[in-house]
């Protein structure tokens, strides 16, 4: 049973599909990519990284956090926080990992000149069994909380290990950014920052449209519009889920300045 802030998803072929890889095929031709990023939303990128890579920055976060407790019984959140915030997130070992070659060379190839990295990246760390309102990440899309920039900011969401789907990786909403950048352009939707909904079965339904979800592995990367409706489901796994989101853009397009700060999960935004 599939679940996502408790709610139970509809496993029906009507609700429920799978990410489409890029196929071999089209992962060097920009053209190819460019038409399916506006046809799906997303690009569905397996082997992306090196999973050495990917799981060495696994480990040391691992080791990061240990003196907080987080891996025993005895936690500590105070400092869980304070080395999150103060080690982790800001330190060399993050910002390397962010701007390795392969995402940032990737970028600047894809995008077809100089990028931007926004400083503003999240780490989402997600334990085995959580579950109800807050606990994963509900239904959104990203341009709501990037308004004083360019609308063709593009994320990549990165599971930092392998994430099969009982560990509660992102999913997304089929066809969604096509219905959102409509409604967007006639001035119909809500423009604060905030998720749409928790609720992940009555959206698709809304919708009329699939969740399309998938067994990530090490070294994988999707990559998705700004516009493109996507949430997480829970973590109903043995192991905790560990994951990266970082956003990408042209450099000579709008930046929205807010996200030029390390994140912290007060700063606001």
């Amino acid at each position: 049973m599939l679940t996502s802030n408790g709610h139970v998803l509809d496993e029906s072929e009507r609700r429920l599909g799978e990410l489409r890889p890029v196929p071999d095929a089209e992962r060097r031709d920009r053209d190819a990519l460019w038409e399916r990023l506006r046809r799906d939303g997303y690009l569905f990128l397996r082997g992306a990284l090196d999973p050495e890579v990917v799981l060495g920055f696994r480990g040391y976060y691992h080791r990061t956090l240990a003196p907080s407790g987080v891996w025993g019984r005895a936690e500590d959140r105070a400092e869980y926080r304070r080395l999150l915030f103060r080690e982790v997130v800001p330190g060399p070992e993050y910002a390397a990992f962010c701007a390795q070659p392969a995402v940032r060379d990737w970028y600047a190839w894809f995008l077809g000149g100089e990028t931007f990295l926004h400083r503003r990246k999240l780490i989402r760390h997600v334990r085995p069994g959580e579950s109800g309102v807050g606990t994963a990440t509900q239904a959104h899309y990203d341009l709501v909380y990037l308004r004083e920039g360019t609308d063709r900011v593009l994320s990549s969401w990165i599971p930092l290990g392998d994430c099969p789907v009982r560990r509660g990786g992102l999913i997304y909403l089929e066809g969604s950014h096509h219905r959102v950048l409509a409604r967007e352009r006639a001035g119909t939707l809500r423009h604060p920052a905030a998720s749409i909904t928790a609720d992940l079965p009555g959206l698709a339904d809304d919708h009329d449209a699939r969740w399309l979800l998938a067994d990530y592995r090490a070294g994988d990367m999707v990559v998705h519009s700004a516009y493109t409706v996507h949430a997480a489901l829970d973590n109903v796994d043995d192991d905790y889920r560990l994951s990266t989101d970082i956003r990408y853009q042209r450099a000579a397009d709008p930046i929205d300045w807010r996200w030029q700060r390390h994140w912290h999960d007060h700063d606001g935004l």
